[in-house]
């Protein structure tokens, strides 16, 4: 889904750490960067990358999300790359030996976001590609964060899961009202344009023969009136409709037995 809009400034407003143990692929640097510029987060940290940094691939996978890779913090233990926060949430799909509460994306996401809001700072910890987080790094956790997803099948690409907490913020944090543009629907029309289209189109249909008999007209107007009514029409697209019905109307003069023929006939 393409939309970057280059001419918008990036808000750094405040929001939680993103933190990656021990990444082996570039790539899901990358694209985790990329999952959190899509929603608003900036603080990346990286803790003991396998390939080092900076990484081409990372940069090249972010897909122009400078502003995050820019950023990036490299750290040589998860010790020091959550140093700095009160509030720690360790994402994972699998039941853990450790003894932590467990919340889903919404209730974390809503701490996080009230932890914040009272001015100190949370992060959110995902694990490798293959292994996930170790137990010791989910026991430095205050809670775990798990997703709904089918157990069978529970394994999450990193910036999946990344995307997912990223999105679930966002959504929190603006309470789902704001979003980047608006529908851009036009204002319905007056009554008045709705009903000069229901007499032009019942006018039409009477004189092309559509109502075959005369006691059933009522309740067909009715409906056709019904369909229009709730469909919401603006006034551009009352007068489109009313140019279909005007070039139906036409044909049907044109196809008449009766008409005379011009020169202009086929």
């Amino acid at each position: 889904m393409a939309g970057t809009d280059r001419s918008q400034d990036v808000s750094f407003r405040p929001s939680p750490a993103i933190i990656l143990c021990e990444p082996q692929l570039g790539e899901n640097i990358g694209t985790a960067a990329r999952a959190m510029a899509n929603f608003g987060l900036w603080d990346l940290r990286v803790v003991n990358p396998r390939d080092g940094w900076p990484n081409e691939r990372a940069v090249a996978a972010a897909s122009r999300a400078d502003h995050v890779i820019e950023k990036v913090r490299v750290f040589g233990t998860l010790e020091e790359a959550i140093a700095d926060l009160s509030l720690v949430f360790a994402t994972t799909a699998r039941r853990r030996d450790v003894q932590k509460p467990v919340f889903g994306p919404e209730e974390g996401a809503q701490r996080i976001i009230a932890h914040i809001a009272g001015g100190a700072g949370a992060g959110l910890l995902f694990g490798r590609e293959r292994w996930g987080l170790y137990n010791e790094e989910v026991s430095l956790a205050d809670a775990i964060v798990t997703f709904p997803v089918e157990a069978a099948f529970a394994s999450l690409n990193i910036a999946q899961a990344v995307l997912l907490m990223a999105y679930e913020w966002r959504r929190q944090f603006d309470n789902g009202e704001v979003l980047p543009f608006g529908g851009g629907l036009d204002a319905i029309a007056p009554r008045s344009e709705l009903m000069g289209l229901f007499g032009h189109l019942e006018e039409t249909l009477d004189r092309t023969g559509f109502f075959k008999t005369a006691d059933k007209r009522p309740t067909m107007v009715e409906n056709l009136r019904a369909v229009f009514t709730r469909a919401g029409l603006s006034a551009q697209e009352i007068r489109t409709l009313r140019g279909v019905i005007s070039s139906i109307d036409r044909m049907h003069e044109r196809q008449r037995p009766d008409r005379p023929r011009t020169d202009g006939d086929d």
